[in-house]
């Protein structure tokens, strides 16, 4: 069973469109045009999580170190424009199961999903 996909990024275009993406492919997606949306929304908890490095008002690294002080192991994805081996450094740091280069190819995409997309209740029962 697919679990929900959260996406956070602060450009909505992109937002639209990896929504789409996941979409056609049976995946479940809500958007979020900021961090603080995201973190408002406590309702809907997502089986992973695709996350934009540079956002205004909270980095995507800032928004994961929170989410990991609170106790989550929600995989995510970092997705950035600016690929450097610090960035990479800090999101394995922080928890990160994968950084890609923006703009991310959609297979690569498609894989980390179908990898870590699936509801906390269907990883268990296929561990």
């Amino acid at each position: 069973m697919s679990g929900i996909v959260a996406i956070v990024d602060d450009y909505v275009p992109l937002l639209d469109s990896l929504r789409r993406l996941l979409e056609a492919e049976g995946h479940e997606v809500l958007t979020y045009a900021s961090p603080a949306s995201f973190l408002a929304d406590r309702g809907h908890p997502p089986a992973c999580l695709i996350v934009d490095y540079n956002m205004p008002g909270m980095t995507g690294l800032e928004l994961v170190a929170r989410l990991r002080q609170e106790g989550s192991k929600i995989p995510v994805l970092l997705t950035t424009g600016m690929l450097s081996p610090r960035v990479v450094e800090c999101a394995t740091r922080v928890g990160v199961e994968a950084v890609l280069e923006k703009p991310a190819e959609p297979d690569a995409l498609l894989r980390f999903v179908n990898e870590y997309g699936q509801s906390s209740s269907a990883r268990t029962l296929s561990s």
